[in-house]
């Protein structure tokens, strides 16, 4: 054979080996998950106060979701939800902490994850990829078997406590297992760094990285030396309100050092990236800066405040870019969604499904009703196409409203729709497995419902 026949069959043969490689690879994935943030804190979903550029950027270059959910109202059944894909009807951890009285059989009312429990974690890394946390986990502390490290995670950084993790300037961090001293390093610092790191040392295969990070949760706190602060500094708001702002930016510009760096490593194709926050904001935040605009309700609460999250997803050539979707899911929806991507097993009992045809821009039929239930007011919800029930108590009235033409709930139209009420309130039945530890009252005294817009 000629010389330059072994040269072109050489050539055909890198070119289909790189060809199959591209085709062959599961998607490497960046879930960016922020810390009490609202629904309007981030400027592609209308905020006018807060710059977010990352969240913007990803917003032109992938999909928007306007009708996105969170897991539920507060930090750890979120996590616990995002983790399991099982809604808080069905998960583990249901409130940030059980009532004393009910928690002599658990971990302090902490109810953490226990060996059955299997999280997303696990099942990527049963498909291959390398699996890594860097945040606030929330579902296990140092010697149960909710921690990372027992629950699919080859790395994971941060806080296991949620309450270690309201501290920024922390002496210490775990770090796989081990107390690592911080010097006390404003901790989301090291959570940038570390993120780095991570990417480039697995550049070369699947991997799966969850980013919890605790910005912009309280304590409210930033080094007044930060690019972000001095955005804000002069601005006519309280200094709680100014550092919040801040926080906000400051996570968002470590979106955009993960989205450079894709780029740098040539991974942006092969990555999708997702990026959220876990619940709805705080009180002095709606009033500040309508953080939960164009809803009613906060953080704790099932009203559209408290429950809809923004969500930006990016994977370029794959997401169609600029596009704006009204599709409803959350985040029982993630853990499906990423079998699918990794082309794994999706466990049969998930309350999810795989939103993968959406997030590549094809149709997709409606889903089944969204359910959740939080134990503090003894709160139920369900969202059911256009329309989205509320009640207070298992036996409370349910109150119904048209998010069409209503998205604030302030209109209750449960009289004139009384064969909706009905199927939202079989679906309440349908959906709950009652826990000792997380139980909802029959009956809760009704308050008069005021707006937090």
């Amino acid at each position: 054979m000629k010389l330059s026949r072994i040269f072109h069959f050489a050539a055909l043969t890198l070119v289909f080996a790189v060809s199959s490689y591209a085709a062959d690879r599961k998607p490497n994935v960046i879930y960016v998950m922020l810390d009490d943030a609202g629904y309007a804190d981030f400027g592609a979903m209308g905020s006018t106060e807060i710059q977010t550029p990352n969240f913007d950027r990803m917003c032109a270059e992938g999909m928007r979701f306007t009708d996105h959910y969170s897991g539920s109202a507060v930090c750890a059944p979120t996590r616990c939800v995002l983790m399991t894909g099982l809604h808080t009807g069905h998960c583990r951890r249901r409130d940030n902490k059980a009532a004393a009285a009910r928690n002599q059989t658990d971990e302090n009312g902490l109810v953490f994850l226990k060996d059955e429990d299997v999280t997303v974690a696990e099942s990527l890394q049963k498909a291959g990829y390398v699996t890594g946390g860097i945040g606030k986990w929330g579902l296990g502390n140092p010697g149960s078997a909710g921690t990372p490290d027992k629950q699919g995670f080859d790395h994971f950084l941060g806080y296991l406590d949620q309450v270690h993790a309201h501290d920024h300037y922390t002496d210490w961090l775990w770090n796989d297992g081990e107390r690592m001293e911080t010097n006390k390093r404003y901790s989301h610092y090291l959570f940038e760094e570390d993120t780095t790191r991570f990417i480039r040392e697995h550049k070369d295969k699947p991997f799966f990285l969850y980013l919890p990070y605790c910005l912009p949760h309280g304590k409210y706190v930033i080094p007044h030396a930060d690019a972000a602060y001095q955005i804000y500094k002069d601005k006519p708001w309280s200094q709680e309100v100014r550092n919040y702002a801040a926080m906000v930016t400051r996570a968002d510009t470590t979106v955009g050092v993960i989205l450079d760096l894709l780029q740098e490593l040539k991974l942006d194709e092969d990555t999708i990236v997702f990026y959220t926050s876990d619940n709805g904001p705080n009180t002095p935040f709606v009033k500040s800066l309508g953080s939960n605009a164009p809803f009613q309700g906060i953080k704790r609460t099932l009203y559209e405040g408290g429950i809809r999250a923004a969500m930006a997803v990016r994977w370029p050539g794959h997401t169609p870019a600029g596009v704006t979707s009204d599709f409803v899911w959350g985040m029982r929806d993630v853990f499906p969604t990423l079998c699918d991507l990794a082309g794994t097993s999706t466990p049969q009992n998930l309350d999810g499904i795989s939103v993968v045809p959406t997030l590549k821009g094809k149709s997709q039929a409606d889903r089944g009703p969204l359910y959740w239930a939080f134990p503090g007011g003894s709160q139920q919800a369900v969202r059911m196409g256009q329309w989205k029930g509320l009640r207070r108590g298992t036996k409370g009235s349910l109150m119904l409203f048209d998010l069409q033409t209503d998205p604030g709930e302030t209109n209750n139209v449960a009289a004139e729709h009384p064969e909706i009420v009905t199927k939202i309130e079989d679906v309440m039945t349908n959906s709950h497995v009652p826990s000792s530890f997380w139980p909802l009252a029959e009956q809760v005294q009704s308050k008069k419902k005021k707006s937090n817009r």
